[in-house]
């Protein structure tokens, strides 16, 4: 009986020795691929590659170009014209309406009424300019630097979430290879479970349904490692979207954020350095310059006109036709200067509507940004309360890791000496495959908290120096 005890006990250390050997030759990671890029690096990329952000740089070169529009209001207006015809050259006295149908007629009314034609030709220049305008050309520039103004806010808000939205989608990644990892080394020390069961079994030291067990379980923790994978391609596919490469070359290359970030002292709220709340004040800006060229546009207009011209026909003034080709050539010249000023007189009231309707805008847009405020507020204090209780998991759970490995080992070695059940050991595996997991998405929290809370400051370039520093 002695020696039938020694065998046995012999046999399981035996197994025991074999199920070290093949945990001590399993890989440690996962190879990463040739083009592993860091936070920065990728933040880096996807402020260069991202299409919504050269969409928000050709706003700002349309705003450029509206304020040159703008200006050129200041220049004198200069109309040049050139004409030839072949018409009848009948004429009756009477007013006709301003109108853009019947074409104009000068000369005496000749007391005929034929279908004969003439040549007839014109040349002339026309120059006008506004000397002075009661402000409203300069509201109009204002206005129109205003834009300008607003669409280089949104590029900067642009940029501000498309470095948030990258940096985000790298953190996931490298959450989803943690899970990788973690599920890896569930489905290694399942198989050593295996192998150990199966060598107990043909010893006769356990029962043949031990095997199927810890098949089933190794089976469960292969599905999962599956769902890992699957969730680290889609998180590469995502990130892709936003550095411009293909997912098959996208690695990561994350020492720091798998390592606790030192507890660092909030960076406090100022509002008006977000993004966010710089362009939603550039919208009100932009809205109280255009209100100010609409209060202006209720002036008279005052216009200095200069006019050179020259007509020729081929018609005289008794009725008679010159024929050939007189008329094409002008023969006549005249010139003017002139003051004109106009006054839309009945105006009032649709500049009243508009200024009515550009001031609730302008009440509205406050409203906005004082909404903006408040949930950028509410956004900081979430993060910061998320930051503390992150910190708190990400040092609690070292001790569940390490409970959970003497949870193990203890039901391994009841197990090996007979004295407890297959469920014993599966159940600790996976509490500490789960366990692991925790613990390295627990370290990934906190640096994504930090994120969050430099996502509300407005500024994530402190922590994105502070992510990439691996040394």
């Amino acid at each position: 009986m002695l020696i039938k005890n020694c065998r046995t006990h012999i046999r399981m250390i035996g197994v025991l020795v074999m199920m070290l050997g093949a945990v001590a030759i399993l890989p440690s990671q996962q190879a990463k691929p040739p083009g592993s890029l860091t936070l920065s690096q990728a933040v880096d990329a996807a402020l260069r590659n991202y299409p919504s952000i050269q969409v928000s740089q050709e706003q700002i070169n349309a705003a450029a170009a509206g304020i040159e529009l703008a200006r050129a209001a200041y220049l004198p207006r200069i109309d040049a014209l050139a004409q030839i015809n072949r018409a009848t050259r009948n004429n009756v006295f009477g007013l006709l309406l301003p109108q853009s149908v019947i074409p104009s007629l000068s000369g005496p009314v000749l007391g005929s009424n034929n279908f004969g034609t003439v040549w007839g030709s014109a040349i002339g220049t026309l120059v006008t300019w506004e000397p002075f305008d009661f402000g409203l050309r300069r509201a109009n520039v204002a206005a129109a630097t205003a834009a300008q103004t607003r669409s280089e806010a949104g590029l900067e808000r642009t940029r501000y979430d498309v470095a948030v939205a990258a940096a985000d989608s790298y953190l996931t990644l490298v959450a989803a290879q943690e899970i990788i990892r973690g599920a890896q080394a569930g489905v290694d020390r399942a198989q050593v479970i295996l192998q150990t069961i199966t060598a107990l079994v043909k010893a006769e030291l356990r029962p043949g349904a031990d095997i199927s067990r810890a098949e089933a379980e190794l089976a469960a923790v292969q599905t999962q490692l599956i769902q890992a994978q699957q969730a680290y391609e889609i998180s590469r596919a995502n990130l892709s979207r936003f550095i411009g490469l293909d997912p098959k070359q996208i690695g990561t290359s994350a020492t720091k954020l798998l390592q606790l970030p030192p507890p660092q002292i909030p960076v406090p709220l100022d509002v008006t350095a977000n993004p966010i709340a710089r362009e939603q004040n550039a919208v009100i800006e932009q809205l109280r310059s255009q209100l100010k060229g609409i209060q202006r546009s209720y002036f008279p207009r005052f216009f200095l006109q200069g006019s050179a011209y020259a007509r020729g026909t081929g018609a005289e003034i008794n009725g008679d036709r010159l024929g050939g080709l007189n008329g094409l050539a002008p023969n006549t010249q005249n010139y003017a200067l002139g003051f004109t000023v106009t006054f839309p007189v009945m105006d009032f009231v649709s500049i009243r509507a508009q200024k009515a309707g550009q001031s609730a805008r302008i009440r509205g847009e406050t409203a906005r940004h004082q909404q903006i405020a408040t949930d950028l507020k509410a956004q900081w204090n979430t993060a910061d309360a998320t930051l503390q209780g992150a910190r708190r998991i990400a040092a609690n759970t070292p001790v569940q890791v390490t409970a959970t490995r003497a949870a193990v080992d203890q039901a391994t070695a009841r197990y090996r000496s007979g004295l407890g059940n297959i469920d014993s050991v599966a159940e600790s595996q996976r509490l500490l495959t789960q366990a692991e997991i925790d613990d390295a998405l627990a370290r990934l929290g906190v640096w994504r908290a930090l994120l969050a809370v430099a996502q509300a400051t407005g500024d994530i370039q402190p922590f994105l120096a502070e992510a990439s520093n691996d040394f």
